[in-house]
């Protein structure tokens, strides 16, 4: 390890290990993105703006296969979204062979070299732990959404939460987080093996990618907030009721 003493750490909010001249990003690692059979996905990766210019790419556990971006076959989009620093990777048709673990990589390009490596985790169910009616909803400046999030019985003690994949920030069931105009409630119905989110007082830095949880399992969702029409209310609730396609 002295070797590398010298080489950048990047900072990592939850954890982080230095191996082979790879930062790996430890932040969501030990949950589980659960995806319907025959369904699809999209899978955020976020990385820091310095590296807008590198090459990033998705690698598979499974094949060792790498997919650099911007890249689209039939079941699989790698796509960099530099204006947001981010690249998404969406999978199509999964079935239980596409069960394992992936990486999100990005080629600093620094001396020693070093790659940032995201660490994701996928399961294909005929019934997903956790899912939702569908991977993106949309609400206006000032109004709020609701959504609805499913989780199996297994799961009926652990803790529920809704996350935002960017800064890791996570809302519990049974708290009321108010931070500026914005205010996030979740709300678990007991017996019911659903928990609603309602976020109220909407921002347009709002938008972006977040997920519901129940223990390590896990559903992608992205929000698009937009700005308030002129005569029209703000008040636009979205309800939905989660089932992953």
């Amino acid at each position: 390890m002295a070797s590398y003493t010298k080489a950048k750490i990047f900072y990592i909010s939850i954890g982080f290990w230095l191996i082979s001249g790879v930062v790996s990003y430890s932040g969501w690692s030990k949950h589980v993105l659960t995806i319907l059979t025959g369904g699809s996905v999209t899978i955020p990766c976020h990385y820091d703006k310095k590296y807008t210019q590198q090459k990033k790419y998705w690698f598979s556990e499974i094949d060792k296969s790498k997919t650099y971006t911007n890249k689209t076959e039939e079941n699989l989009s790698v796509i960099d979204h530099p204006d947001q620093s981010l690249f998404t990777v969406t999978m199509r048709n999964l079935q239980d062979k596409h069960t394992g673990h992936y990486y999100c990589v990005v080629e600093t390009g620094e001396q020693p070299p070093i790659n940032v490596i995201y660490e994701k985790q996928l399961k294909i169910q005929s019934a997903p732990d956790v899912s939702v009616v569908s991977s993106t909803v949309s609400g206006h400046e000032g109004g709020d959404i609701s959504v609805q999030c499913l989780y199996s019985s297994e799961y009926q003690n652990d803790v529920k939460q809704w996350c935002r994949y960017k800064d890791q920030s996570c809302y519990t069931v049974g708290r009321t987080d108010t931070s500026q105009n914005l205010s996030v409630q979740i709300s678990d119905d007991d017996g019911g093996r659903s928990f609603t989110v309602l976020m109220t007082g909407l921002r347009l830095t709002d938008s972006g990618w977040y997920f519901c949880s129940a223990g390590e399992a896990v559903s992608p969702v992205h929000l698009t907030v937009t700005e308030a029409e002129p005569g029209k209310e703000k008040d636009m609730s979205l309800r939905f009721c989660c089932y992953w396609f």
